[in-house]
C-alpha cells in the first residue's frame, strides 16, 4: 500500500542515501579544489627512480612516467576541472538569464532575433560548439571556459525566456503594471525571482556537461598546458603508457566520472524537489 502523506498534505521527503553520498563526494572534490595541499603534496615533483610504479605504499595511486605522484596530480587537477566546469556554468547562467529576459521583454522583433540565434547555436553539440570557439580564440583555461560558456548559454536563455513569458502574462504582473509600477521594478521584483528556481536546477544539471566538455578539450590539448595537472590532460598523457601502467588512466577517469555522476544526482534531486516529485 502507498503510505499516507504527512499531515497537511505534504509528503515526507527523506533524503536518499545516494543523494547524501553524492553530496559528500562533491564536497570532498570542492575541498580538494580549494585546498589541495591538505590532501596531497607537490603534483610536479619528479622522481625518475620510481617512474610508472603501481599503486602501493607511499603512492596510493601509483606514479606516472616521470615519477610524479598520481594522487597528488588528481587532487590538484580538481581545481582546473572544477574551475572550467563550474565557472563556465555560472557565466552561462548569468549570460543566458540576461539573454532570456531580453528576449521575453524586448518586443516581438527582439524576441524572434534572440531565439533564432539561440536555435542556431543549439543546433551544434556542446563539445563541438566549444571546440569551434576554442579554434578561434586559441587554447588555454580562460578560452576553454569562455567556449563552454558560449555553448551552454543558449540553453539557459530558452528556459529563462519561457518562464519569463509565463510570469509576464500572469494576473499579478498585469495588475502591478496597471497600478503604475515601473517596468524595472516589475522585472526585478516579480519576473526575475520567479525564473531563478528552474534556472538553478538547469545549472546543476549542466555543470556535469561542462565538466565533461572541459575535460574533453583538455584531452585534445586545448586546456591548461603541462605540467599543470588537469584530469582530461592526464588521460591524454596516459594513453602512451597503458601497457606499462594502466592505472594512469584509471584514476583521472574515475575522478571525472564520479564528479559528473555526483553533480547529476544532486541536480536530479533538486529538480525532483522543485517539481514536487516523489524521489523514490
Amino acid at each position: 500500500m502507498t503510505p499516507d502523506p504527512a499531515p497537511g498534505g505534504v509528503r515526507d521527503r527523506t533524503v536518499r542515501p545516494v543523494v547524501l553520498l553524492a553530496g559528500a563526494f562533491f564536497v570532498l572534490v570542492c575541498a580538494a579544489a580549494l585546498a589541495p595541499g591538505l590532501f596531497a603534496g607537490d603534483p610536479n615533483a619528479v622522481d625518475p627512480a620510481v617512474a610508472l610504479r603501481p599503486p602501493g605504499h607511499g603512492h596510493p595511486f601509483g606514479t606516472d612516467q616521470l615519477g610524479r605522484d598520481v594522487l597528488a596530480r588528481v587532487v590538484h587537477g580538481a581545481r582546473s576541472s572544477l574551475l572550467v566546469g563550474l565557472g563556465s556554468t555560472v557565466l552561462a547562467g548569468l549570460a543566458g538569464s540576461a539573454w532570456g529576459l531580453l528576449s521575453a521583454l524586448g518586443g516581438r522583433v527582439v524576441d524572434e532575433t534572440a531565439m533564432r540565434v539561440a536555435d542556431v547555436l543549439l543546433s551544434f553539440p556542446n563539445v563541438l560548439m566549444a571546440l569551434l570557439v576554442v579554434a578561434v580564440l586559441g587554447p588555454g583555461t580562460v578560452n576553454v571556459t569562455v567556449a563552454i560558456t558560449i555553448s551552454l548559454a543558449p540553453g539557459f536563455a530558452r528556459v529563462v525566456r519561457v518562464r519569463a513569458v509565463v510570469v509576464r502574462d500572469s494576473a499579478y504582473v498585469r495588475a502591478a503594471v496597471n497600478l503604475g509600477v515601473s517596468r524595472g521594478r516589475v522585472v526585478f521584483r516579480h519576473i526575475a525571482p520567479n525564473v531563478l528556481a528552474p534556472l538553478l536546477v538547469l545549472a546543476t544539471v549542466n555543470a556535469g556537461t561542462a565538466i565533461i566538455a572541459g575535460a574533453s578539450l583538455s584531452f585534445l590539448g586545448l586546456g591548461p598546458k603541462p605540467p599543470d595537472p588537469e584530469w582530461g590532460s592526464m588521460l591524454a598523457q596516459a594513453r602512451a603508457y597503458l601497457d606499462a601502467g594502466w592505472t594512469l588512466a584509471l584514476f583521472p577517469g574515475a575522478a571525472i566520472t564520479l564528479t559528473v555522476m555526483s553533480v547529476t544526482v544532486l541536480g536530479r534531486a533538486l529538480r525532483d524537489h522543485y517539481e514536487g516529485r516523489d524521489p523514490r
